[in-house]
């Protein structure tokens, strides 16, 4: 179940990353966000790293309201990952 969320997860930010209308730093922020999520960290350590870089997004004011309620949803998909 974890797998298949953080696979969502990576699948959704991959559509971010490709749309022209996100800005040029977002993108490689999401990039990043990317390679923290496949490497092969405690699980924790991703989930808090990566929310950290999503929270730092949220706080760019140059981000379009559709792109921040699309990194809204991964926060709240992120949330729901179980760590054991």
């Amino acid at each position: 179940m974890t797998e298949e969320k953080l696979k969502e997860i990576i699948d959704t930010l991959s559509e971010l990353k490709e749309d022209m209308g996100v800005p040029k730093n977002i993108k490689n922020r999401i990039n990043h966000i990317i390679e923290i999520l496949n490497q092969d960290l405690d699980l924790s350590i991703s989930v808090n790293k990566v929310s950290s870089e999503l929270d730092e997004i949220l706080d760019d004011t140059n981000i379009q309201s559709y792109t921040r309620m699309q990194i809204l949803n991964i926060v709240s998909l992120l949330e729901t990952i179980q760590i054991n």
